[in-house]
């Protein structure tokens, strides 16, 4: 049972009565249709109200787009929904996570490589995600993120976390919860049980957290423990296995990886029992192989919900998956009691923030609230903590900083294939001219031109500089975010094979490891993201302008001793 008077809903006897009573009016067919928050494909009036409203939706993501289209997308699916929609965003890193003229002010490990000013940074960022989300209707942000980069080799936590320490994790994930309570925003606590301890993306397959009971305990255990306490209203559920904990719960469970979405003993006894969480429990999106690879989607979709999960993000087919739970009821995989907890625990979120005592034409605010998107105030935060947040992880050889007169041509390069990259050299290439440094960018060698021979004596007359910028984005459904070269048999001007003869430096702009792909390299900077106000701060750095002040929240050197030198 259910109690919705105490942590994390305590509700009123009057918003117990609303959710009782509105469960009680539901059909099944709304029963089920409140279980599925879809991701929206289209803004069009006659696409939410026949492909999305007539399902009777409970909540629903729509991706980036301007803020005035997302706004009034999330206004018309609020004034014709029979009842209130939580609205979800991937509010990670800035507003930018669902409107597209919102601010980055930087990737979570941005924000723990400020050091001491970390936890307020944190803050800032749950503010700046707070209010913009708010302004478009967002009420359900899908952060923080509590994963633990423990594996420099996973292509999916990486800068997406607050970094390997639990303690800088905890704290900051507060700070950021604090911002969003303040705003009134349900969290979503995310990926239980732990991403970061193997080199798995769980949109590829189901990942596995290997660690120990004790181990498990001391570090994310405590995080969640310290969340849970702290009044977090709803735990997203990754595509993660936890053997320590689920054979130790059900001796009898099997071998093989089967993900927190569908295990009772990671949902129900760890989560609920072991750490005391009364709150939502929501899927991780459920087309990643991570959970559609674990069993039939016939089975998987009712027993998600029967296992102890309360909602279920996302579909590869909605009215598919609709008719799945709906069969899964009526077969008994799916138990009445199992869908009362569920939807008592949806609509309990619905009434803690507030929901069903506002008249549906005020949920969404007005087109004036946007002026807070990509306000100036939060632009100033970025460019603080960015400022705060560039690190200095070696300068061997010392190179910095950088003038040009003594290396006035510069070679720059990129690496990464990303949409980002036009912006990112284009932004660089003219910082560095406006300084009066000589650019050219490397184009890549074709195979004609390797074969007709490469010159050492003409490359390093040509250049007194050579600038790389990793920009190799943290991205989902990757298996790696190492370099690759355009090289041929090790030939041509993209791989460093000229460290020992011209000045060359290494600004990583997304991957904080990249360090073991280039330890020839002798001066390297970690800047955790690539926005312009990260930009800015880094070229600053290069040429002297301000001193570097970050610190590294994850081992750089990857564990290797030879990186350090």
């Amino acid at each position: 049972m259910v109690n919705l008077k105490i942590k994390p809903f305590n509700l009123s006897d009057a918003d117990i009565q609303w959710v009782r009573q509105t469960i009680a009016g539901m059909s099944l067919d709304e029963k089920i249709g409140q279980l599925f928050c879809p991701i929206g494909f289209d803004k069009n009036p006659g696409y939410l109200e026949h492909v999305l409203l007539r399902h009777h939706i409970g909540g629903v993501m729509y991706r980036p787009a301007p803020s005035d289209e997302v706004q009034g997308c999330h206004r018309y699916l609020q004034e014709h929904s029979k009842i209130p929609l939580l609205i979800s965003a991937n509010l990670e890193a800035g507003g930018d996570g669902v409107a597209e003229d919102g601010t980055r002010v930087g990737s979570q490990m941005q924000i723990a490589a400020t050091g001491k000013d970390a936890v307020a940074n944190a803050y800032k960022l749950g503010k700046a995600c707070a209010r913009e989300g708010s302004a478009v209707g967002v009420n359900w942000p899908f952060a923080p993120v509590v994963d633990l980069d423990m594996n420099w080799r996973n292509p999916i936590t990486n800068v997406r976390t607050y970094g390997a320490d639990p303690d800088v994790v905890l704290n900051c994930a507060l700070a950021y919860k604090k911002a969003m309570d303040e705003q009134n925003m349900a969290v979503s606590v995310k990926h239980f049980p732990g991403d970061g301890v193997n080199e798995t993306d769980q949109h590829l397959q189901t990942s596995v957290n290997t660690l120990s009971i004790a181990a498990w305990d001391r570090t994310y255990g405590r995080i969640y423990q310290g969340l849970i306490d702290d009044g977090a209203l709803t735990v997203m559920a990754g595509h993660i296995a936890l053997p320590a904990y689920q054979k130790a719960i059900n001796p009898d469970h099997p071998e093989r990886p089967v993900p927190a979405t569908l295990s009772p003993e990671l949902l129900s006894g760890l989560l609920r029992d072991k750490l005391g969480f009364n709150g939502l429990i929501v899927t991780d999106a459920t087309p990643m192989a991570g959970f559609t690879s674990a069993m039939s989607r016939r089975r998987a979709v009712p027993l998600s919900i029967a296992a102890g999960c309360d909602m279920f993000l996302f579909n590869v087919d909605l009215e598919e998956d609709l008719s799945y739970m709906k069969q899964g009821y009526l077969d008994g995989t799916l138990s009445d009691q199992r869908l009362d907890e569920a939807l008592t625990r949806i609509l309990g979120v619905k009434a803690a923030l507030g929901l069903h005592n506002q008249d549906k034409h005020d949920i969404v605010p007005d087109p004036e609230a946007l002026s807070v998107v990509g306000c100036v105030e939060h632009a100033e935060w970025a460019e603080t903590a960015a400022d705060q947040a560039v690190t200095l992880v070696k300068d061997r050889d010392n190179i910095l900083p950088i003038d040009p007169v003594k290396t006035p041509r510069v070679l720059l390069q990129i690496l990464g294939d990303f949409p980002s990259n036009t912006r990112v050299m284009d932004t660089f290439e003219t910082l560095l001219i406006e300084r009066g440094f000589a650019l050219t960018r490397y184009v890549p060698e074709t195979p004609e031109m390797i074969m007709q021979g490469m010159s050492v004596e003409k490359f390093i007359t040509a250049y007194d500089l050579v600038i790389y910028l990793g920009n190799i984005e943290n991205a989902s459904n990757k298996t790696t975010n190492r370099i690759n070269w355009h090289t041929m048999f090790g030939l041509g001007n993209n791989i460093p094979w000229f460290v020992g003869d011209v000045p060359t430096i290494f600004v990583s702009l997304a991957n904080p490891y990249h360090l073991v792909d280039v330890p020839m390299i002798g001066t390297y900077i970690n800047c955790y993201s690539n926005h312009d106000a990260m930009l800015r701060a880094a070229f600053g750095k290069l040429v002297g302008d301000s001193p570097f002040k970050g610190f590294c929240p994850i081992d750089p050197f990857c564990g290797k001793d030879y990186l350090k030198f």
